[in-house]
């Protein structure tokens, strides 16, 4: 049987994951600036004795949060190095969908707009479609002023996510397609697992020296292992 831990720290909401043996673990909770001080017992909760029997950690790699997509990217780097484990990464919008699938907030053959506040008046945004029980990107990570959202096609959307909060300043030609929407949806590490088990299956994997958030905004920087210098 296949075991992967799941971690993920990207928005307000701090939450990790255990499946083994059929079996599914998780602890959630919404704690803005507290990833820290709480993941580290979460782990110890979910994995009293360690990481042995693990075949794969995976995590929520962005876009979101620098500091918790720094915080999670770290946390997984370290399990990874030390156990000799593989990374799994998942999209924190990909997530976000799969959390809505499986809140009966969007079913099969949606078209999903997943989205998150970037803040700084920005929204970070990524379009998929539920098919055949699968969340398919149709369109990659962006960000853009809520203004500048483009959004082809004429289909009904299911919105998610926090970037919902600029709505308003949306382009109608967007927001009047919105069937439905859900902006206090938060990704959690629950929903990694079934694109991380498909990524295992498919053979899609990290090293630990590979581990790296995805910020979308091409100034932010991330050193990845091998560039952060001899380790404690």
């Amino acid at each position: 049987m296949t075991s992967i831990l799941a971690v993920d720290t990207s928005t307000e909401a701090c939450s990790v994951a255990l499946y083994r043996d059929g079996e599914v673990t998780a602890r959630h909770e919404i704690a803005p600036r507290r990833h820290n001080q709480l993941l580290l017992g979460m782990l110890r909760e979910l994995m009293p004795a360690g990481p042995g029997g693990l075949d794969a950690v995976a995590y929520g790699c962005g876009p979101g949060s620098f500091t918790g997509l720094r915080i999670a990217a770290s946390a997984v780097q370290g399990l990874c190095f030390a156990a000799g484990l593989p990374a799994l990464p998942v999209s924190t919008l990909a997530c976000q969908v799969y959390a809505a699938v499986r809140l009966g907030h969007a079913v099969e053959g949606d078209l999903v707009l997943s989205t998150l506040d970037a803040h700084i008046g920005e929204l970070y945004w990524a379009l998929y479609r539920i098919a055949d029980g699968q969340v398919e990107e149709l369109v990659g990570a962006q960000v853009d002023k809520p203004a500048a959202l483009a959004v082809a096609g004429s289909d009904a959307l299911v919105a998610l996510g926090g970037g919902l909060h600029y709505r308003d300043a949306m382009p109608a030609s967007v927001s009047a397609r919105f069937r439905s929407a859900c902006p206090e949806l938060l990704p959690s590490a629950l929903d990694l697992l079934p694109a991380a088990c498909r990524a295992w299956q498919a053979g899609v994997r990290q090293s630990a020296e590979q581990v790296c958030p995805v910020y979308v905004r091409d100034e932010i920087s991330w050193k990845k292992l091998a560039e952060q210098g001899p380790r404690s």
